[in-house]
């Protein structure tokens, strides 16, 4: 295939990636008129209608669709693969982005790439607050994390944070209204502050172990967010109970602001883990970064 059919591939991947021709346009630096007789001339060699186009959306035919599968992938490595050979005789610059969560910037992500970042002014870093559980690959984020390593095949794992202990807590105020419980099954009769994760649209089950048993304990209460600072924050002015990882509560249980129950029954868990597709050429940017966010255990 001639050379320029390669960037005429290019900017159809990008467009029905994209899904708008604005967007593909700003991504490939050119012009929404001339990138529109790209994809013009495109159909005409190959013969074939690859879009549908209104003036509201832009979707794909059958045949644009098994095209953008079976090309999609091998645009994509063709471009890691020449960025690579770059890096070899470059300093680390560019961009890594990264699905995560707001809990996971906080305590482990951004604490150990703020160096990072002083040391490689030209690596920008884009922390993506996600609690979705995003697909990295269609989402085109370069790694993902996740407490527990347990991850989709074709993805490497790198712990990264130390183990997480969570705990169940509220103000003064409300145990002053309501009896500490004394086994997870008391929650059903507490004002609990409920997560909803955006993948599934469900209410996350509140897990406890003790003794080598673990229990899930369905909850409800007045509240529902779908951030965990925000339950911590409802827990402390006293609007209910919250499950939160214990280290983002400890001084607001250190100044007495909150109270934890159910101790004996909070177990440490996995900690985070960054996964990443194991078949793609990563940038030196991008091995930094997975580096300085390693976690090594102390002996």
């Amino acid at each position: 295939m001639a050379r320029e059919n390669l960037n005429d591939l290019m900017a159809f991947i990008v467009v029905a990636r994209e899904k708008s021709f604005t967007k593909a346009a700003a991504y490939l630096g050119v012009s929404q008129s001339a990138l529109s007789h790209t994809i013009r001339t495109l159909e005409s060699r190959l013969g074939m209608k690859l879009l549908t186009r209104t003036t509201r959306s832009i979707s794909l035919t059958d045949i644009g669709q098994s095209m953008f599968d079976d090309l999609g992938p091998h645009i994509d490595r063709i471009q890691e693969r020449l960025q690579s050979l770059k890096d070899l005789n470059s300093k680390a610059a560019g961009t890594v982005r990264i699905s995560t969560s707001d809990y996971a910037i906080g305590s482990v992500i951004w604490p150990k790439l703020e160096p990072l970042l002083k040391e490689y002014p030209d690596i920008t870093l884009e922390l993506i607050d996600d609690y979705a559980l995003t697909d990295i690959v269609s989402g085109r984020f370069d790694a993902g994390t996740r407490l527990g390593e347990q991850i989709s095949n074709g993805m490497i794992s790198v712990r990264i944070g130390p183990d997480v202990r969570f705990a169940v807590v509220g103000s003064p105020d409300y145990f002053s209204r309501h009896p500490y419980p004394q086994h997870p099954n008391d929650l059903i009769d507490h004002n609990c502050i409920n997560l909803r994760f955006p993948t599934h649209g469900n209410l996350y089950v509140w897990e406890f172990e003790k003794e080598g048993k673990s229990l899930n304990v369905k909850v409800s209460g007045q509240l529902v967010f779908s951030r965990i600072y925000q339950n911590l924050q409802a827990a402390i002015e006293g609007y209910g109970l919250a499950h939160v990882p214990r280290d983002i509560a400890e001084k607001h249980l250190a100044r007495g602001e909150l109270i934890s129950v159910l101790e004996d029954w909070c177990p440490y868990w996995d900690g985070y883990y960054i996964y990443y597709p194991e078949n793609r050429n990563h940038s030196k940017a991008f091995q930094l970064v997975i580096d300085a966010l390693r976690h090594y255990k102390h002996p």
